[in-house]
């Protein structure tokens, strides 16, 4: 009786345990700098949090002085509830968050650490994201050119790269030191992304983004 008892208790815990799991999901996402895409993605609704790191190369444990020369992209990974957001309406909402018809980089950031891609984690995620650009690319009436890629290891990055674009840490720059979040909207501006995504999508820019270049 005891040993029933213990069972069913473990199976109730265990279920409870498996429900809110079940809502959430995660995407790997490139799009250059990523300071820019966590920016602009963690407004999104239904989005739980964005972190910087790496992905899509050969080296293990990469960092910021090495990642360039292992193959890896900057990424960010996503964590979303999927009862609010589904993985589709992501990417579409990433895609329309970056210039997806340029090859060898963003903006003013070239090479490929900053080409975009897109990195589902399993094949259902796969077939979402290749409707999901074919589908966009109707829109545009242009070649997408972002890749949806294999599966990949992400890497974090280092501490000071999460959140960014918000910190009141101060950092050293040509003008003296000023705030990260100071840092990255002159950084930001500089590179042109925002006027970019625009001429690149019109109207459909930035779509599904509550705030984006802060």
């Amino acid at each position: 009786m005891l040993k029933h008892v213990v069972a069913t208790a473990l199976l109730l815990t265990s279920s409870l345990a498996v429900t809110p799991a079940a809502q959430a999901e995660t995407a790997i996402l490139a799009g250059g700098c990523f300071w820019c895409v966590e920016s602009d993605l963690e407004t999104v609704a239904g989005v739980r949090d964005v972190v910087s790191g790496y992905a899509g190369g050969m080296s293990q444990n990469p960092t910021y002085k090495t990642y360039e020369d292992g193959g890896h992209r900057e990424v960010v990974q996503v964590d979303f509830d999927e009862g609010k957001l589904s993985y589709r309406q992501l990417v579409d909402i990433f895609l329309r968050t970056i210039d997806v018809t340029d090859a060898k980089g963003q903006f003013c950031d070239r090479g490929h650490a900053y080409s975009s891609a897109i990195y589902p984690l399993t094949d259902a995620q796969a077939n979402t994201a290749r409707a999901a650009v074919a589908d966009a690319e109707k829109v545009l009436g242009d070649k997408i050119i972002t890749p949806v890629e294999g599966s990949v290891l992400f890497w974090p990055a280092e501490a000071y790269h999460q959140g960014y674009y918000k910190s009141d840490a101060r950092t050293l720059t040509r003008f003296g030191y000023v705030t990260r979040a100071t840092a990255y909207k002159g950084y930001r501006k500089a590179c042109g992304r925002d006027e970019r995504v625009k001429k690149v999508w019109g109207e459909e820019a930035f779509k599904g983004v509550a705030k984006h270049g802060s």
